[in-house]
């Protein structure tokens, strides 16, 4: 009974609910933030945001968004238990090298064919929720940003907490990607570029990607052992 009482005061505290906005908000800022360097996602959102309409592409993030809910839940939960993993790493950087292969060469197949007219209304949704799971950049990002928040004690650590802290990540991933969107339209209508043109500079792009992660592990293997 008083275990009950003292756990409801301390819910019900100014101090804890001050704490959980600004937990939420932290959230929003670090994933808003973390989306904002060039990667597979953002770039993926920009080629369908090109080739099928902003329309297509809000279905995309909104879809992608709630999956990264539980991503961040989960990796926030499992953060310790990664951080003592030696070669995740190196795991990571292969799959990304496998990622970034495979979008790329699907591009650059596709980079001269005209954008379809209609869509299917669950295509986007289904392949948010794909590259939602297959997102393995954001397993290091949250283990080193999630420790620090945690650690300095910018956050609190509960499971309500990660639970509003995982809600906030979902809301920076939705506002970055969206504004990326809203960018690609921009640029789209401002240059009058051709999809052709923006296709195979996005799958450049991602090849690049792909070579980085590369010479990164040669690097690391030869140089540095």
């Amino acid at each position: 009974m008083h275990i009950s009482i003292i756990w409801t005061s301390a819910y019900q505290s100014p101090i804890f609910t001050a704490m959980i906005f600004l937990t939420f908000f932290i959230g929003v800022i670090a994933n808003f933030i973390g989306y904002i360097p060039p990667g597979n996602i953002n770039l993926t959102l920009m080629q369908i945001t090109i080739n099928r309409g902003l329309k297509q592409a809000v279905q995309f993030i909104t879809a992608f968004s709630c999956v990264e809910f539980f991503f961040t839940y989960f990796i926030m939960h499992a953060a310790k238990w990664l951080s003592g993993q030696v070669k995740l790493d190196t795991i990571i950087d292969w799959i990304m090298v496998v990622l970034f292969s495979v979008l790329g060469t699907i591009t650059w197949i596709h980079r001269k064919k005209p954008p379809e007219s209609n869509y299917s209304e669950h295509d986007s949704i289904k392949y948010g929720i794909l590259l939602g799971f297959l997102n393995p950049m954001q397993i290091p990002f949250w283990m080193i940003t999630g420790t620090y928040l945690i650690t300095h004690e910018w956050i609190l650590d509960g499971r309500l907490a990660l639970v509003i802290f995982s809600i906030g990540s979902a809301a920076g991933a939705f506002l970055c990607l969206f504004l990326y969107a809203k960018f690609a339209k921009f640029i789209q209508s401002k240059f009058a570029l051709s999809n052709r043109f923006i296709n195979t500079g996005i799958a450049i792009l991602f090849f690049a990607f792909a070579a980085y992660h590369v010479v990164k592990q040669i690097y690391l293997v030869w140089f540095k052992h």
